[in-house]
């Protein structure tokens, strides 16, 4: 028996029953582009993951490289102020030998 205000359920074969389908039809279409949409962003984010480790790496490398670079200016820097000094000593060398040359060519 039926309360008062029920309608009876259609049966089967019917428009209603074919509307409803058509809807389970849009239904399982949106369900299968949201998994879609869910697996693409899924993807974009393990892309943005491996970036990220790549340039974090990259951070690292430039920071070592940047104290590489550093200790070698140092090096190069200590190895100019011991250079400067031989070169003078050369230059006094180079007029001394001068001297004696001219000295060698009197005697």
């Amino acid at each position: 028996t039926m309360m008062p205000g029920e309608t009876p359920p259609p049966p089967a074969g019917t428009a209603a029953a074919a509307g409803a389908c058509a809807n389970c039809g849009v239904l399982q279409q949106n369900i299968n582009e949201y998994v879609a949409a869910l697996i693409a962003l899924k993807q974009k984010m393990i892309d943005g993951d491996r970036l990220l480790t790549e340039y974090q790496q990259k951070c690292t490398d430039i920071l070592y490289f940047s104290i590489q670079i550093s200790a070698l200016r140092c090096q190069v820097e200590k190895m100019l102020q011991k250079i400067l000094p031989l070169e003078k000593c050369q230059e006094e060398l180079g007029s001394l030998k001068a001297e004696l040359e001219e000295k060698k060519v009197c005697l």
